[in-house]
């Protein structure tokens, strides 16, 4: 993986909306022709193969995995290894052995980009991410509210701490606008991501608006060119493509 970008999206707290953001960044990079891996590390609250409505499993050649794909990425998670929706109920040890089981046993390939999906907070995963792969990037995810800003402010300075550059932020749930209409609604309130940019010296990366749900229609969480979200992680993928343009490899350590 010595080419291999590789780029953590972390929050402060569950409900922003960071695995979706991690899916659909993953596939919007995949649009653009990229070679993509994405890596489900919410090991207590996996929720990638229910976005991409997975139902294989991964197989195996030789003692080694092989990922499955969907919409152009090649994916791995916990919740390809649980019976059901069985919970993890692990101590912190074993969540940086999985760490090291997604990067080091599946057969990943050539890749351009690897995507991380962290959970929330400042916990196990984070550090021994951080341990691991050392030199991966992060996107930090955060809504306008006040409150979320605040508390996704620690995994930006975590990862500061940890000499990760912070490529970014993303503000989910920035607006809404009502169908026929052009009024944005700032239901969660404003600002949020720009203040969280300018105490961490970065730069918000895209603002997400929140997509009206059609009465009887299912909603899909990978969003198709019938969304406004879809041109938005179109121009999420291709900012992160000019920010790593010329920078050093980033890799998982061989040890």
């Amino acid at each position: 993986m010595k080419n291999t970008h590789i780029i953590a999206i972390a929050s402060g707290k569950g409900g922003v909306g960071k695995s979706t953001v991690s899916a659909n960044l993953a596939v919007s990079l995949a649009r653009e022709g990229k070679s993509v891996a994405l890596i489900d590390l919410d090991i207590y609250g996996f929720s990638i193969p229910k976005m991409f409505s997975i139902t294989a499993s991964p197989k195996t050649i030789n003692g080694k995995i092989i990922p499955v794909e969907s919409h152009g990425v090649k994916i791995m998670s916990m919740g390809f290894l649980v019976k059901g929706n069985e919970p993890i109920v692990w101590r912190g040890p074993m969540l940086g052995k999985m760490i090291e089981h997604f990067t080091k046993d599946v057969i990943w390939g050539e890749l351009d980009y690897m995507i991380l999906d962290l959970p929330p907070g400042t916990g196990d995963i984070a550090l021994d991410m951080h341990h691991y792969i050392p030199q991966s990037k992060e996107i930090i995810v955060t809504t306008p509210h006040p409150t979320a800003a605040h508390v996704a402010e620690r995994a930006g300075v975590m990862a500061q701490k940890a000499n990760h550059d912070i490529l970014g932020i993303v503000e989910n749930m920035s607006f809404f606008t009502p169908p026929n209409s052009e009024e944005k609604h700032y239901i969660f309130g404003k600002n949020g991501g720009v203040n969280l940019a300018n105490t961490l010296q970065t730069e918000v990366l895209v603002k997400l608006p929140i997509e009206p749900v059609e009465e009887d229609k299912i909603s899909s969480a990978i969003f198709t060119e019938e969304s406004p979200l879809y041109y938005a992680y179109k121009e999420l993928a291709q900012k992160v493509q000019l920010l790593l343009q010329g920078a050093g490899d980033n890799y998982v350590n061989e040890k």
